[in-house]
């Protein structure tokens, strides 16, 4: 019998995988917390957890018409961004992939309503920074699996959607570690306004109201009330959380959904990228069980 052994929400940020003098640069001579703190969850986190397999939940591959998880037995190859080709440009990458678990995932669709999974094992598929950039902090032995934000998805999906994959974890002798890979409020600063707020300071955040919206997630995290975020969704919807927040809804709805009580501790400060927010926060499994 598997089981998810912890999650996370976690920036992915290009400014991660900057050189570091470009990164102080960027932050008023200062590093941004985001870099140690993915360093430290490497070593204080995946190392003693040990996970077979992680899963993305990657908001940069966006899907229409259903969610799609990554199933092949390898993915390796260079990548570019087409969003930020200067700061990722042939990027190695070459991880193990779990098509068992991915065909587990998809396979737990069928027959519950509304709720379609298409694993999916063709090695053309696009691979994207949400799942790369992750990689040269956090990879060690794992099988890597990515799974899709379909964009026309609501909040009921997405939890529908981590539901099985809970159970489908739970089916195989697995220790997975599940990752909402994306940020919090999520718009832009314009092109001629965003050069002035490339530091990580929250004042640089695109409205304070926004800014507040996030420290009140945040704060219900850190006490354990996931039923009060997924409750209060169409209010955070409005100041766009990216990906509609599917990263963390599929995630909360893979380890119990409202019924879950793990409480976030911090492993980067709260910050700004040109007018986004951005932060990483965990959530281990509670002695009892992830609904204890």
């Amino acid at each position: 019998m598997g089981e998810i052994v912890g999650a996370g929400l976690v920036a992915h940020v290009p400014t991660i995988v900057l050189p570091e003098e470009s990164r102080r640069e960027l932050n008023e001579g200062r590093e941004i917390s985001l870099v140690p703190g993915l360093q430290r969850l490497r070593r204080e986190v995946f190392d003693v957890l040990q996970p077979d397999t992680v899963i993305v939940f990657d908001t940069h591959w966006f899907t229409t018409v259903e969610f799609v998880v990554s199933s092949q037995d390898r993915r390796q190859g260079y990548f570019t961004s087409e969003e930020l080709p200067r700061g990722m440009s042939a990027v190695p990458y070459d991880f193990p992939g779990d098509p068992e678990l991915a065909k587990a995932i998809a396979a737990e669709a069928e027959g519950v309503e509304q709720c379609w999974i298409t694993a999916i094992d063709d090695p053309y598929l696009p691979i994207r920074y949400a799942t790369v950039n992750l990689l040269g902090f956090l990879q060690g032995d794992e099988r890597w699996v990515s799974m899709s934000v379909c964009q026309t998805g609501e909040p009921v999906d997405f939890l529908t959607v981590g539901a099985c994959v809970g159970r489908a974890v739970e089916k195989l002798d697995r220790r997975v570690v599940l990752l909402a890979s994306g940020a919090m409020s999520h718009t832009f600063w314009s092109l001629r306004e965003l050069r002035k707020h490339e530091a990580s300071d929250p004042v640089h955040l695109y409205t304070q109201e926004a800014a507040a919206a996030d420290r009140s997630v945040l704060d219900a995290w850190a006490r354990g009330d996931h039923a009060s975020v997924i409750d209060g969704m169409p209010e955070y919807a409005a100041y766009k959380p990216e990906g509609r927040f599917g990263h963390y809804l599929m995630t909360v709805g893979a380890i119990g959904g409202r019924d879950c009580h793990a409480v976030g501790r911090p492993f980067s400060d709260y910050e700004n990228s040109i007018g986004t927010a951005q932060v990483h926060v965990w959530f281990d499994r509670p002695r009892g069980g992830w609904s204890a």
